[in-house]
């Protein structure tokens, strides 16, 4: 299996959400524009995600963030059919992802809490892996992987869990596709010691899928499979915005030498 290599499409406020002011139309046409620099640019996969809707809902969203998603992700298909598509409805709604995800042909959700409890800016989130796995079944959506994060950023565990536990937890209990780790915030570098646990504990792909830049790439090359890439692709190494061309493309190099890419 060739390293992956995974951009992230960051919407802006959608309606709906507080901070909400472009309609649709114009957030679907920065997406197809992101997923043309990303596939110019040579990644394998884009995550599409509400990362504007701040202050995230804790449970389900409402239908028109998923109205909103859906449209966008499709914008991203059109523009750019070799790209693989996953979708992350934040803060943890699977089920929305999911359809989501069905219905537009992507080929994974992100899912920030598969297994066990947080405690979380939103408050107390608790894994629903029965749901989501029997609803992907229900669905007939069982092409829909489910990257699943342990120890996910701004968050901390409920109860005393070890890593080792909790990662061999998701891979085998709820039958997570790919193992995503990421430091402590948006952008924060992931620790190596962290990932090297992970990397020994998980029957699954692991994908470092914070805070990686062009300096830590060959440190990350040692220990994971890929990498999902989202704020050292704007201006100033800042999540949120458009996607910048020559940031991406520079990044992509980088990616293709530490991991061992042509």
């Amino acid at each position: 299996m060739k390293a992956a290599l995974v951009g992230v499409i960051h919407l802006p406020p959608l309606p709906g959400s507080p901070r909400s002011a472009e309609p649709v139309s114009a957030i679907a046409k920065r997406c197809e524009e992101d997923a043309k620099i990303l596939a110019g640019a040579g990644y394998d996969a884009v995550v599409v995600e509400n990362f504007g809707d701040t202050p995230f809902v804790r449970g389900g969203v409402p239908p028109v963030t998923v109205a909103a998603m859906t449209a966008c992700a499709i914008a991203v298909r059109a523009a750019a059919p070799e790209l693989s598509v996953a979708v992350n409805v934040l803060r943890n709604d699977a089920l929305a992802a999911l359809s989501i995800a069905h219905v537009v042909g992507a080929r994974a959700i992100r899912v920030n809490v598969h297994t066990g409890a947080r405690v979380t800016d939103q408050g107390l989130i608790e894994a629903r892996a029965d749901e989501t796995l029997r609803e992907r079944r229900n669905l007939g959506a069982g092409k829909v992987e489910i990257w699943a994060d342990v120890d996910v950023k701004h968050s901390a565990p409920l109860g005393v869990r070890s890593l080792d536990q909790e990662v061999a937890d998701t891979c085998e209990r709820a039958m997570a596709d790919r193992i995503l780790v990421t430091g402590d915030g948006t952008g924060k570098g992931v620790d190596l010691t962290k990932l090297a646990r992970v990397k020994v504990a998980s029957t699954r792909p692991v994908l470092v899928a914070s805070g990686a830049t062009l300096e830590s790439l060959p440190a990350l090359g040692e220990h994971a499979d890929g990498v999902i890439v989202g704020s050292a692709l704007r201006e100033g190494g800042r999540a949120g915005g458009p996607i910048d061309d020559k940031r991406a493309r520079e990044f992509a190099a980088a990616f293709r030498d530490a991991f061992g890419r042509p």
